[in-house]
C-alpha cells in the first residue's frame, strides 16, 4: 500500500526561514524534544514574523485567536540542537490565515517535523469573526507562494 501523505517539504519551500535554538529545558525523559514544545516555536515564529511585519500586533483592529495547530512528527531534534523552523502560508482566506511550518536541522534539508497553524480574526470586544486586517493581509500574501 502506498503512503497518501504528500511528501515532505524542502527548506525551497519557504519564503521566510527563522533560526530557532533548542534549550536544555526542551528535552523530555526520552532524550528528545517535548511535543509541547513545537508549538511553542510554531508560535513564536508566526508571531515575532507577524510583529516585525506590522508592529505590536495587540493594537491591530482584530485580534488573530490560534483556533487551530497542529504537528506531524518526522523524526527527534534535541537539546542542543540549533534549528530553522520555515514558514510560509497555506491559505489567506476572508477571515482567517492557515500558515505552514516546518523544522529543519541546522544544515538538514528534509524536515524533522511539520505542522500547521490557523488564525481566526475575532473582534476584541465581541470575539465574533472579522475580516483579516489589510495590513496583515498584505504582509501575509508575501508568504503565498
Amino acid at each position: 500500500m502506498s503512503d497518501p501523505r504528500p511528501a515532505p517539504p524542502t527548506r525551497a519551500d519557504f519564503p521566510v526561514l527563522e533560526a530557532v535554538q533548542t534549550r536544555w529545558a526542551d528535552n523530555d525523559q526520552y532524550g528528545h524534544a517535548n511535543n509541547v514544545v513545537y508549538y511553542a516555536w510554531f508560535d513564536t515564529v508566526v508571531n515575532g514574523w507577524l510583529g516585525r511585519q506590522v508592529g505590536d500586533v495587540t493594537r491591530l483592529p482584530a485580534l488573530g485567536v490560534v483556533v487551530e495547530t497542529s504537528c506531524r512528527f518526522l523524526a527527534s531534534v534535541a537539546f542542543p540542537d540549533a534549528l530553522t523552523v520555515g514558514l510560509g502560508v497555506e491559505r489567506l482566506g476572508e477571515r482567517s490565515v492557515t500558515y505552514r511550518l516546518a523544522v529543519f536541522r541546522e544544515d538538514a534539508d528534509e524536515p524533522s517535523a511539520v505542522g500547521r497553524f490557523v488564525h481566526v480574526y475575532v473582534d476584541p470586544g465581541t470575539r465574533r469573526p472579522v475580516a483579516v486586517p489589510d495590513v496583515v493581509r498584505d504582509a501575509v500574501r508575501r508568504l503565498v507562494r
